[in-house]
């Protein structure tokens, strides 16, 4: 990996190594958290390969550099958790990480367990964030999860999914539990948690972090060969990447999107769509329309 200067400078980020993503503030606790974070499905199932460990370890260096500290995992996701574990342990900035997983079983009993070998592999005595996967079984999740937050176990509870149709369920457990945070897909092309999610989570100060953001690389095969329009370049958008990042983050209601990565130059140009300008209402109407031209 080139130096980060030069790093920056690939991506074309008129931006200097000590800038920082922008913060926003976790309801129900003001504490602020940096808008761009790291997802890790797929991208750090790589179980013992210490060819692939080392370029992650670049990918957590390049994200602290820039100010980002949210990692997002799940026991779904292989041998993500146990990786970001061992290589977060061995970082000097690994304790002021904020660390997100999940509970994906059934039974009170068997996701007590789940969470327990979440947090070994993870190495956390105590988790920033757990949060009920896609919904399973979430009556039974949320009373643990909220005894263990009173016990300290965790910091913040939550519920997730990734399809338009759980929406609405989202929306009920926000109105009924009132969790700490809610994960859900929204990107420039689906706009579905527009509707009324968004609304219920600022009602109930619950804060929101995006998955999805760009619909599984689909964004991208729309604009192949496409150049950016120099007028997205002059709003601080570097790249089509950004584009779709600053695009969800122009919502204040989103606390943080957690793209997922593999590769160190990506992760730098997701944190830049945390740095700069943030688009405005006029500037989003014309990303939207520019991009249906295409």
């Amino acid at each position: 990996m080139a130096g980060f200067g030069l790093s920056l400078q690939s991506y074309g980020n008129p931006l200097n190594a000590n800038d920082k993503v922008h913060t926003r503030i976790i309801p129900s606790t003001r504490e602020a958290i940096p808008i761009v974070g790291l997802g890790t499905w797929q991208t750090f199932d790589v179980g013992n390969s210490s060819e692939k460990r080392k370029i992650l370890n670049q990918v957590l260096v390049e994200m602290n550099r820039l100010g980002g500290t949210v990692i997002d995992s799940s026991p779904m996701y292989g041998s993500s958790e146990k990786v970001v574990g061992d290589l977060t342990s061995t970082l000097d900035f690994g304790n002021k990480l904020f660390y997100g997983t999940k509970v994906w079983t059934t039974g009170r009993q068997a996701g007590i367990q789940q969470m327990e070998a979440s947090m070994k592999k993870m190495q956390r005595a105590k988790m920033d964030l757990i949060q009920i996967h896609n919904l399973t079984d979430w009556k039974t999740h949320v009373k643990t999860l909220k005894d263990w937050k009173e016990q300290g176990k965790i910091r913040y509870l939550g519920i997730t999914h990734y399809v338009d149709s759980s929406h609405s369920s989202l929306e009920e457990i926000i109105k009924s539990e009132r969790p700490d945070f809610v994960q859900f897909n929204y990107s420039i092309k689906s706009r579905h948690a527009e509707k009324s999610l968004f609304d219920t989570a600022r009602k109930y100060k619950t804060a929101t972090l995006i998955n999805q953001p760009y619909e599984s690389g689909s964004l991208f095969r729309l604009i192949k060969g496409k150049e950016l329009p120099q007028w997205a370049k002059e709003q601080d958008i570097n790249s089509w990447g950004q584009y779709f990042l600053k695009f969800i983050l122009a919502n204040e209601n989103v606390s943080c999107v957690i793209p997922g990565t593999s590769k160190p130059h990506h992760m730098i140009d997701n944190m830049g769509a945390g740095l700069g300008k943030i688009p405005d209402t006029n500037l989003r109407n014309k990303m939207v329309a520019h991009l249906k031209s295409l």
